[in-house]
Parts: C-alpha cells; structure tokens; sequence
C-alpha cells in the first residue's frame, strides 16, 4: 500500500483467534519520534521489553515512556500493553485476580501517558483456554474495559490514537498460525498494511498448552501478505 495513504494509529495492541481456532494477543509499536527500538525476548521466553537500540539510549531522557516490559507470561494467560502498566497488570492476575478488574485497576492506577499527547494506556489479556479475551484502555476522557468473543480467523485491534475506543464492529481478517507469522502480520498483514511507521512487532500465540512469545523489528522482517 501506498504509504502516503496509510494512516498513523500509534502503538496498538490486538485480541485475536487463529483459523484453527486459538487464541492470541499482539502488540506492534508503531511510531514518528522514537523508531530507533527493539523488542528483547527474555531468556526463559516468558516476558518481552520495549527498549532503544544500541546507539540511541540516550532516547530515554527524551521520553520516558519509549522503554518497559511489553508482555508477560502468567501460566495460561498473557498480558500485553504498551507501557510500565504491563507489569501491575501482570502481577494482579498473578494473584488470582480476575482480567477484567486487573486491567481496570491497573490503568486507572497509572493513567495516561502525561506527554504533550495524553496518549492512552491501552493493554488486552488471553487466556490459551478460551476463544474470547479482554481489551482496555485508559484516557483522558475515560477508562474502558471489555471482553470480545471472536470466530476463527479474526482479530479485534485498540490503538491509542484514532482506534482509542473499544468498537465491537472493529474486526478483521486474521490468517496467521504462530507467533512468528504473527509477527510479520502485524507489520504489513491485513488491515495492518493501512497502517504506517511501524517499528516492532510482539506476538502471544496459544500452543494448546499456554503461549509462546516472539518478536521482531519491522528492518528485520520480511514481506508479509496483505
């Protein structure tokens, strides 16, 4: 697609199922300012960092929010999220509590982002037992948490500009299978191709047993099919 007809969302996060019917959640960093990031897969494979490149780590005195823990592995469920909120999220359901009141409490606990842009914290949750998963997000104007039932082979995406408010009629085409693939589709895949200056791209895809994590840079991926 052309890119001067892309649109620009910022960082989104994405509830989704496979065509063979289980469940994921996606993360990409889309960004104009700070494009000099990474995604960093931990050693044990259970949690994922947004981090500057080698190089350009200076970028954090710039903006603090260009740097956290994106994504964590809790058994049968995953947390993804766009900021430092991934990890209150994450801890909460650690401890028996429910998706629905980690995410409430966790975004109201940290708010939005306070830049020039009052970007919105957004954050989804899986559980690799179930076809449906929970978004939210919080906003200046407001704080929104709901779960989505899909069908295989769709997805439901949350972005934190234009796409800021949960939308059940938001759904789209989703054919990957892994987490790898995934990752490639949410660089130029799908209604992702409409998208413009992506940066790095996270993915959670249930194995049938929980979630396997991978990650990858848009400098390092390959084309991937609208």
């Amino acid at each position: 697609m052309d890119s001067n007809r892309q649109i620009y969302l910022g960082r989104m996060v994405a509830f989704a199922v496979t065509p063979s019917g289980r469940p994921a959640a996606l993360y990409r960093v889309s960004s104009r300012s700070f494009p000099n990031r990474t995604s960093i897969v931990s050693a044990d494979g259970q949690q994922v960092s947004i981090v500057p490149k080698s190089g350009h780590e200076t970028d954090i005195r710039k903006n603090p929010y260009i740097s956290y823990n994106c994504a964590r592995l809790l058994g049968r469920m995953v947390v993804l999220s766009n900021g430092a909120h991934t990890d209150p999220i994450a801890d909460k359901m650690g401890q028996g509590m429910a998706p629905r009141d980690a995410l409430a409490l966790g975004l109201l606990a940290m708010d939005y982002e306070k830049d020039d842009y009052s970007t919105p914290r957004i954050a989804v949750t899986a559980d690799h037992r179930e076809n449906s998963g929970w978004l939210g997000s919080v906003r200046k104007d407001g704080l929104e948490v709901r779960s989505f039932a899909l069908e295989a082979g769709t997805l439901i995406h949350l972005s934190t500009y234009g796409h800021d408010v949960l939308e059940v009629g938001r759904r789209s085409a989703f054919t990957p299978e892994t987490p790898e693939e995934a990752c490639r589709f949410l660089i130029s895949g799908g209604v992702f191709a409409g998208f413009s200056c992506p940066v790095t791209t996270v993915a959670a895809v249930s194995d049938g047993q929980g979630f396997r994590l991978a990650a990858l840079d848009v400098r390092m991926a390959p084309d991937a099919p609208a």
